[in-house]
């Protein structure tokens, strides 16, 4: 153990050396702790999200009825309270009765089996006989599953005897030749493995209750074929996208079965999508082994279009080669959610703020033509992203380096060039959300 020196027996030029050594000590724990302190922040900052993401709800919308945490003004807090009081003494029966969910309709396009119910007799013991005057009328929805039908294919055989000549129709054309499944059945099963996530062993089992033995062998050579035979569209799909000159990419993993292994390997599905505001609709999906860059270079090839899309490096290369960048709105807006939703930042709150003032001329102008839209952006949307754009600047200033809320601002100001450009072109989207709406949709 290093005894302290005896203050009194030191010369000034020691007194000096050892203060600047004690300076410096203090200023290296200072470091020391603020940066112990930016890593336990980042790791609480972690874990709630965790946790949230595993026990809280996925939504990111914020409450239009949430008191601000910026806004501490007690005439707010009254009339709220005012309000919810005055929600308190609406009577339990116009309560009850707003409350009770509508049903609606059954569609009127359902068949329709008409059932009567008459009563068995219909005269009374005095003799008289019972007039109708009208009646009730009620539905109920009935399901039949698995309703299999079969086509008889009857090919008339026709000869002529004098010149010994036969005719017969040819067969009709098929996805599969010389197979039993229609294209009605294959679209059923396409649909139930890719869009309802329903394996073919499965598939297998409610075929074989309905009394139809076709192993998960066969079921997997029909899927096989069908993909082929519907590459032509896929391909006229590709050539529809990739005509437009702006483009929505996104990609989501999937798990894929590797062969003889047992087990999974992470894999991609890649959605290309026409914009929002274009006259074309169209999306089509590419599947690739892996994330890297080179397979949404492969698909785009020479296109040099505007391509909205987050932040995934994988998309570098095409911006390379002429490719225009357009950032997602809403993947910078969710940095910020997160750190709201986790521990209620003030400063998460105060960005949120400003991107929904965006987001609300975005509602004003989604159904006007690209001219006017670009000009009312020009109009109210730039002077928002330009005290966003202060703002961001003024406050990364002012945080730590390394911590959440640094990470978050980072994210928007080193891409605000991309998340800038839709002011400039009222064809261009705020966000990237039109593809991952089609992604969760497949």
């Amino acid at each position: 153990m290093t005894s302290s020196p005896n203050l009194d027996q030191l010369s000034p030029n020691q007194l000096r050396v050892l203060a600047a050594q004690l300076l410096s000590q203090v200023d290296t724990m200072g470091k020391k702790i603020n940066r112990d302190q930016t890593v336990i922040e980042k790791q609480t900052h972690e874990i709630a999200q965790l946790k949230r993401l595993k026990f809280a709800k996925r939504s990111e919308q914020m409450n239009p009825e949430q008191a601000s945490l910026l806004d501490d003004l007690i005439d707010t807090d009254i009339a709220a309270i005012e309000a919810e009081l005055q929600a308190l003494q609406i009577a339990p029966e116009a309560t009850e009765e707003k409350l009770r969910p509508k049903r609606t309709a059954l569609p009127a396009e359902f068949p329709r089996t008409l059932i009567h119910h008459e009563p068995d007799n219909t005269h009374r013991p005095c003799g008289c006989a019972l007039k109708r005057i009208g009646e009730d009328v009620s539905e109920k929805l009935d399901y039949t599953p698995g309703v299999f039908t079969v086509e008889r294919h009857v090919r008339g055989k026709w000869v002529c005897d004098n010149c010994e000549t036969l005719i017969q129709a040819p067969v009709p054309p098929q996805v599969i030749d010389k197979g039993i499944p229609t294209s009605g059945l294959l679209a059923h099963v396409m649909i139930a493995k890719f869009a309802d996530h329903l394996p073919l062993y499965r598939q297998e089992s409610i075929l074989g209750r309905a009394g139809l033995a076709i192993p998960r062998s066969t079921l997997a050579q029909w899927v096989g074929v069908t993909g082929v035979q519907l590459q032509p569209l896929v391909d006229a799909l590709r050539e529809v996208v990739l005509g437009q000159q702006i483009i929505h990419a996104d990609e989501t993993p999937v798990q894929m079965l590797m062969p003889g292994t047992k087990k999974t390997h992470r894999s991609y599905v890649w959605s290309y999508a026409t914009s929002q505001f274009s006259d074309v609709a169209a999306v089509v999906y590419d599947f690739s082994p892996s994330r890297a860059g080179e397979h949404a270079r492969d698909f785009l090839q020479d296109w040099n279009g505007k391509l909205v899309c987050d932040d995934f490096g994988g998309y570098k290369a095409s911006f390379e080669l002429g490719v225009t960048e357009i950032g997602c709105m809403a993947h910078a807006r969710r940095k910020f959610f997160e750190l709201h939703a986790t521990n209620k930042s003030t400063l998460a709150e105060q960005a949120l703020r400003y991107i929904q003032l965006l987001y609300e001329i975005e509602r004003e102008v989604r159904d006007l033509e690209p001219d006017l839209r670009r000009r009312i952006r020009q109009e109210k949307a730039v002077p928002v992203k330009d005290r966003l754009h202060a703002w961001m600047n003024a406050q990364r200033d002012l945080v730590p380096e390394g911590s959440a809320i640094s990470r978050a601002l980072d994210y928007s100001l080193k891409r605000w060039a991309a998340l800038s450009r839709y002011l400039d072109d009222g064809a261009v989207p705020i966000d990237n959300n039109w593809a991952e709406v089609r992604h969760e949709v497949a």
